[in-house]
């Protein structure tokens, strides 16, 4: 329950017919429920203590690595790791500036 005090604020206003890829520590019912009732479907690998395994693209969750490379990348700036911005115009101008940088290069 730890990973999912958030994700009543983070899945607020999901677009109809998306899917959500989330990781195996979102995998509860309440979670599923959620994106369900808002017509979204979830992509979320079945935990291995799970007695019913929902179904899992294996395929379309592949997309999820390149967002977390994406993040990964953004967290070797230093001033976005550790937050020297504290307005958020600031940090969300600096997080612009390190992903243009990134595609750019």
């Amino acid at each position: 329950m730890a990973d999912c005090r958030a994700t009543e604020h983070l899945l607020a206003n999901l677009p109809e017919r998306c899917i959500i890829h989330a990781d195996p520590a979102y995998n509860t019912n309440r979670v599923r429920d959620l994106i369900e009732s808002q017509g979204a479907v979830p992509n979320i690998p079945p935990k291995r203590t799970r007695l019913w395994k929902s179904c899992f693209s294996e395929t379309l969750y592949k997309r999820r690595n390149a967002i977390e490379r994406m993040f990964c990348r953004l967290k070797d700036y230093r001033r976005l790791a550790t937050r020297y911005d504290r307005i958020a115009n600031n940090f969300l101008g600096a997080i612009h500036l390190a992903a243009a940088i990134m595609w750019w290069l």
